[in-house]
C-alpha cells in the first residue's frame, strides 16, 4: 500500500486479536499509526504502528523492536509489544508503544520556541541520545515529529533505532548528508539534533541541498555554537551529544539560564517555558481593578444658613435688593466606562496543551466614543507569537460602555491582561485613568 489514506480504512479493525485500531493518527507510504489500548485489567491508551512487510526483512525488524523494548530511559518512548499480522490481503508488522500527547512538529507551525524552551528540549533529547549510543544503537530519525511529550515528560521515539551503518527506510530533510551513502552514526544524530534546533527557532525545515545549513545570527549562544559545530559537513568535526550536554551544562549564558524556571524536568511539559507568575504583580493588578471600578462617592455641598439680625422696630418694607451673583463653582461630572462584551482568544487544543503555568500577554486598546475598539497594540507579547497574535485578534472584538463627562460619551483606553493556562484563559481588563481635564 502506497497511499497513506488507504491505511485509514482499517479503523475499527483489530490487530493480532488484541489491539483495536480505534482511530487513525497519521501515516506515510510505508506506515500507519493508530490509537489503541494496551495492558491487562484496565487497558491503557497506547499507539500501534503498522508497517508493510513487503520487501522487508521481517525477522530483522522484529529483532530491532524487541531490543528497543528492553531499553529503558526516562526520555525514551517505551515499546510494549511487537509482532506480525495480516489485514485483508496485506502482510504487516506492528509495534505497540507508549502514547504521546503531542510532538514538536505540532507546535512549530503555531510558534517558534524561545531560547529557554530550546534548552528544555535540547538537554533531555541529548541525554536520551547519549543513552541510545551507549547501548550500541543510533536513533537515525531525530526531527520535530519524533520529539514528543508523553505524560508531561519529553521523550524521543524508539521504534526506529538502528545499528551504526544501517540506512533508514525513509529519508528526511533533518538527516545528515552522508547518511544516504554511509548509513547512520552518532555524528548523523548530532547533525539531526542541530537541524531540529534551528528549525525550532526559525519554524523552517532545513533545505536539502549541497550548501551548509544556515545558522541564524539571532540564535543566542550556546545554541548557535552547538548548531554551528554539529552542522559541519565532515562528521569527524562535529560535536558529539556528550559535547552538547557539556556545553549546555557548563556554558549557557546567564541570560538564557534565567528563561527557564529552576525546576527539574520531571512532571512538566519539557520544551515549553513560560514566565513565572509574580504574585505581587497579580495582587497589584487586582487592587488596581478594584480601585478603578469603585464608583466615586458624590460630594455633598452644604450651604450654611445666614444669621438674621433682630430689630425691635422693623423699617418700612422696601423692595428687595437684587441678590449679588454668587460665584459658580464649575463641576465636571465624570463616569467611568465598563466592559459590555468580551471575547476570549480561540486557542487550539494542541497549543493549549503546550502551556505549563501561565503565558501572559498584555494588549492596550483604544476605544472610540461609541464603545468600539479602534486600535489594539501589544504592550507585552510574552514568549509566544502565536498567543500574542490570538490575544490581539480577540481584543479587537471587545465592546465597551464609554466613559461619560457631563453626560457626553468620551473615547478611552483599556489595558487587557490575558493569562493563558492549560485548562482556561483569563482576561483582566483595566481602564486607563482619566485626568481632571477628561484626557487619557
Amino acid at each position: 500500500m502506497s497511499n497513506p489514506e488507504l491505511w485509514k480504512n482499517w479503523e475499527g479493525r483489530v490487530v493480532d486479536a488484541k489491539f483495536p485500531l480505534q482511530r487513525w493518527l497519521g501515516g506515510s507510504s510505508h506506515s500507519a499509526v493508530f490509537l489503541t489500548e494496551h495492558g491487562s485489567g484496565e487497558p491503557q491508551k497506547a499507539v500501534v504502528k503498522l508497517i508493510s512487510a513487503e520487501n522487508l526483512n521481517q525477522d530483522a525488524q522484529l529483532s530491532r523492536w524487541s531490543d528497543a523494548a528492553r531499553l529503558s530511559h526516562p526520555h525514551l518512548i517505551q515499546l510494549f509489544e511487537c509482532g506480525s499480522c495480516q489485514l485483508d490481503d496485506t502482510r504487516l508488522l506492528y509495534v505497540v508503544m507508549e502514547y504521546a500527547d503531542e510532538d514538536l512538529a505540532q507546535i512549530l507551525p503555531l510558534r517558534a520556541l524561545a531560547p529557554g524552551e530550546i534548552s528544555e528540549m535540547l538537554e533531555p533529547t541529548s541525554q536520551a541520545l547519549a543513552f541510545v549510543h551507549r547501548a550500541g544503537y543510533i536513533h537515525g530519525g531525530i526531527q520535530p515529529s519524533n520529539i514528543m511529550a508523553a505524560r508531561e515528560q519529553l521523550k524521543i521515539s524508539s521504534d526506529g533505532l538502528r545499528k551504526p551503518g544501517e540506512r533508514p527506510r525513509e529519508f528526511s530533510a533533518y538527516q545528515a548528508p552522508e547518511v544516504s551513502a554511509e548509513g547512520v552514526s552518532p555524528a548523523s544524530d548530532a547533525w539531526s539534533l542541530a537541524a531540529t534546533l534551528v528549525a525550532a527557532f526559525t519554524q523552517r525545515e532545513p533545505e536539502r541541498n549541497n550548501s551548509d545549513v544556515a545558522v541564524p545570527e539571532a540564535l543566542p549562544d550556546p545554541f548557535r555554537e552547538i548548531a554551528s559545530r554539529c552542522l559541519r559537513r565532515d562528521p569527524r568535526q562535529r560535536y558529539t551529544v556528550a559535547d552538547i550536554l557539556s556545553r549546555l551544562q557548563g556554558g549557557a549564558s546567564s541570560k538564557v539560564r534565567t528563561v527557564a524556571p529552576p525546576t527539574s524536568n520531571a512532571g512538566r511539559r519539557p520544551w515549553i517555558v513560560v514566565p513565572l507568575v509574580v504574585v505581587a504583580l497579580a495582587l497589584l493588578v487586582f487592587a488596581g481593578r478594584e480601585f478603578f471600578h469603585r464608583p466615586p462617592t458624590p460630594a455633598v455641598e452644604i450651604t450654611p444658613a445666614q444669621p438674621q439680625p433682630t430689630r425691635s422696630n422693623p423699617p418700612k418694607a422696601q423692595p428687595p435688593a437684587p441678590a449679588p451673583p454668587q460665584k459658580q463653582t464649575e463641576t465636571r461630572e465624570t463616569n467611568r466606562g465598563a466592559v459590555l462584551h468580551q471575547v476570549l482568544p480561540e486557542i487550539s487544543r494542541g497549543a493549549q496543551n503546550t502551556i505549563q503555568g501561565r503565558i501572559k500577554v498584555s494588549v492596550r486598546v483604544t476605544v472610540d466614543a461609541s464603545g468600539n475598539v479602534s486600535q489594539a497594540t501589544l504592550t507585552s507579547a510574552g514568549p509566544s507569537r502565536y498567543f500574542a497574535n490570538k490575544a490581539v485578534a480577540a481584543a479587537r472584538q471587545w465592546k465597551f460602555k464609554p466613559p461619560q463627562e457631563n453626560g457626553q460619551p468620551k473615547a478611552s483606553e483599556w489595558l487587557l491582561r490575558f493569562q493563558f493556562g492549560r485548562s482556561s484563559t483569563q482576561v483582566f481588563p483595566t481602564e486607563a485613568k482619566l485626568s481632571s481635564a477628561g484626557q487619557l
